[in-house]
């Protein structure tokens, strides 16, 4: 038996001993807990099954979605069990490769009503509303679906592009058929390739003044509060459902370790200037790896927990889309659901951001690419980087990287990284650049 069909078969199991335990229950298990999405009745899951046990209201939609979401699940069988589980917010997007599809086959034969199905269009060179709305169906093709909750316009570069009346066309038309509940906003930075643009706080305070947008989907966690707590406070006043992605800002240690690693056994010439950047770079892992003995930081899991914990404690979030790839990963995340942040959770996370803060480039900050005398896209390139080592999408970052139409990070070689003196966390980019260069470049 592999282990994708052994981790279903425990998964499956505990789900139906669950089941049991809830019908022996009975009256039992309504007993205190939160209110649950149908019925408004309270509820509380069986201790041996994880499952979601807190729903809360996404904003005007009125919706009551679980407080941790699906993210981009590419396994469909992974996806089920989500849904089995109680999560009933999912995330997907005309732009992640085949997701469509894996999530109609998903939710056959499920209770349409109950779930709720977000996804994404980008504003692309053809912004007439025919061509927006050929899109659309595409999509509700792609779902097998009737009709799509909340249909996003999926990262604007600046508040502008919030206008685009082809876009707003569409979806009154959308609306207007049935086919569209909702509109949304996504945003996590900069995505610039030749002009810095705007800030994700600039683009979603824009968004809720416009007024047109139910549902925003954006970054915040522990390490990148910002730009996004302004903007959360807004939403909270506005009636505006609230997303959230990029909540578990645990810095890819081993990925870029290696590349230093494999640098210093070819033990060949380089550019000094690359040998500095590197160099920087790794001083400061090596403090962290220090400061992680030092005060038994070596459990990530636990500072991970503590970071969905964080988010959650926020009353204008209502879901935090999580990207699992196995069953063993769904159980962890949903053993949080409904729990809050402890003294000790605090500790950890004050700790963390105090000793390995400056390895995380920031989500949404986007605040050194404007030094850059060749136009990287900073953010974006590190992106990239977490998509190949924290998410196991190696290919998918790396045609990613080589599609960047402007520079990429090879040219921070030959450069005295002024994006680096100007990073207001001290985050050593020039050297993670330079080793993202590495592991995303395609092979010759």
């Amino acid at each position: 038996m592999n282990t994708k069909d052994k981790g279903r078969r425990q998964f499956i199991k505990a789900a139906a001993l669950g089941a049991i335990g809830a019908g022996l229950a009975g009256s039992r298990a309504l007993a205190g807990g939160l209110v649950g999405p149908k019925t408004g009745q309270t509820q509380e899951a069986p201790a041996d099954r994880p499952r979601i046990i807190e729903y809360r209201t996404l904003g005007r939609t009125g919706f009551k979605v679980s407080d941790l979401g699906c993210g981009s699940i590419q396994e469909e069988g992974v996806l089920r069990a989500a849904f089995d589980a109680g999560m009933n917010y999912v995330d997907s997007a005309e732009q992640y490769p085949g997701h469509h599809r894996t999530v109609g086959r998903a939710i056959k034969g499920l209770d349409r009503k109950t779930i709720f199905i977000s996804t994404k269009l980008e504003v692309l060179e053809d912004k007439s509303k025919e061509r927006f709305l050929k899109r659309a169906r595409k999509s509700l093709e792609e779902l097998q679906i009737d009709y799509i909750d909340c249909l996003m316009m999926h990262m604007p570069e600046k508040a502008e592009t919030l206008k685009t009346e082809g876009f707003h066309e569409a979806m009154r038309e959308l609306k207007a058929e049935g086919r569209v509940k909702f509109v949304g906003v996504s945003n996590h930075g900069s995505f610039w390739f030749r002009d810095p643009e705007e800030t994700m706080e600039k683009v979603l305070l824009a968004a809720a003044e416009d007024g047109r947008f139910d549902v925003f989907l954006m970054a915040y966690n522990f390490l990148r509060r910002d730009q996004a707590e302004r903007v959360l406070e807004v939403c909270g006043e506005k009636k505006i459902g609230v997303a959230l992605m990029k909540a578990t800002p645990i810095a890819i240690y081993e990925s870029l370790k290696s590349r230093v690693e494999e640098l210093e056994k070819k033990g060949k010439d380089v550019n000094p200037l690359y040998a500095d950047g590197v160099k920087r770079y790794k001083e400061k892992f090596d403090a962290a790896q220090e400061f992680i003995r030092t005060h038994n930081l070596r459990n990530a899991e636990e500072i991970k927990d503590a970071a969905i914990r964080f988010v959650l404690g926020n009353p204008n979030v209502h879901t935090v889309c999580c990207l699992v790839k196995t069953y063993a990963e769904l159980e962890t995340y949903l053993r949080l659901s409904g729990t809050r942040l402890t003294t000790a959770d605090r500790t950890r996370l004050e700790t963390y951001a105090e000793g390995c803060g400056e390895l995380y480039c920031r989500h949404a900050c986007g605040e050194c690419e404007v030094s850059c005398p060749h136009g990287v896209p900073v953010n974006t390139i590190m992106r990239y980087q977490r998509y190949f080592a924290g998410q196991g999408r190696e290919k998918e970052a790396m045609g990613y990287y080589a599609a960047i139409p402007g520079a990429r990070a090879d040219v921070c070689a030959s450069c005295p990284a002024p994006c680096e003196r100007t990073c207001p966390y001290g985050v050593p980019i020039h050297g993670m650049l330079l080793l993202a260069h590495d592991t995303l470049s395609m092979p010759d």
